[in-house]
């Protein structure tokens, strides 16, 4: 009887040991491995914003080139609501660190968002931070090439993404997605080159302003300049595309970038 109490307390005693065993040598790999994750999910975002911009294509150049790539962009904080860059004096007073700032953290944050209301909020996202960063290519003459982050939500959950534009802060360079649940075959097509391929070239804004961005169904002519605002929609994906159209929309909009961009074509940020 009392060999038998002992078997059981000492299977319990072994499991409790191997249990905190495992677990010091789990919790130790995570601490150990987090600086490594830190830096693939950096090198990560650094890799699409240059696909975004035309410098990077997979086959064409190594992931080594990344970071020297990456090298020609300028990275700025905007005041969305301002459309204006933050001042090095306004980070410090904002506490805002360029190598840490994540928009989406700050997005949930009241102090640092903005709750929109339904009529705002096309792109359903909830809440926009009042801060953003954007990356620049810049020349002698100015700014050549601009990158923005932009998210929306799709048919089953939120797309998160990259829009480059030229200098005139209204020509496409390019659209690309980082993150999204979209269906494979479907709505996933967005991660196509074919489809990526289509955007090159459009106009955000008509003569006005006014953000004319469309995807309406069927192929489009795209050497009819009349489609100049138009881009191809998903066969078999509306709600994708419906999504995809919305988030620029609004990110290009009066909510969104579309004040920075307007000053940006006044030479003003």
């Amino acid at each position: 009887m009392s060999s038998s109490k002992d078997t059981i307390k000492q299977t319990i005693i072994v499991s409790l040991l191997l249990s905190v065993f495992f677990s010091i040598i789990v919790s130790s790999a995570a601490v150990i491995l987090k600086p490594l994750q830190a830096a693939n999910k950096l090198l990560d975002r650094n890799k699409n914003i240059l696909a975004a911009a035309g410098l990077y294509k997979e086959g064409e150049h190594k992931k080594s080139d990344i970071n020297r790539l990456f090298e020609q962009f300028t990275i700025k904080v905007v005041d969305l609501e301002k459309g204006k860059f933050l001042t090095d004096a306004q980070l410090q007073e904002l506490n805002i660190d360029l190598a840490k700032f994540d928009q989406r953290k700050a997005s949930k944050d009241p102090a640092l968002s903005v709750k929109l209301d339904k009529t705002q909020d096309i792109a359903a996202i909830g809440r926009r931070s009042h801060y953003a960063m954007v990356y620049l290519v810049e020349t002698g003459s100015g700014i050549d090439r601009v990158i923005v982050p932009v998210h929306g939500y799709g048919l089953w959950g939120t797309m998160y993404g990259f829009m480059a534009l030229e200098g005139d802060a209204n020509t496409v360079v390019g659209l690309g997605f980082y993150e999204h649940k979209e269906t494979p075959g479907l709505g996933a097509k967005i991660d196509t080159d074919k489809w990526k391929s289509v955007w090159p070239g459009k106009k955000i804004f008509d003569d006005a302003g006014v953000v004319k961005v469309k995807m309406p169904k069927g192929i489009i002519d795209h050497k009819d300049p009349a489609n100049i605002h138009k881009v191809d929609s998903l066969s078999g994906a509306t709600l994708t595309a419906v999504g995809v159209e919305n988030m620029v929309r609004f990110w290009m909009g009066d909510h969104g970038f579309g004040p920075f961009l307007s000053n940006v074509k006044k030479g003003e940020v």
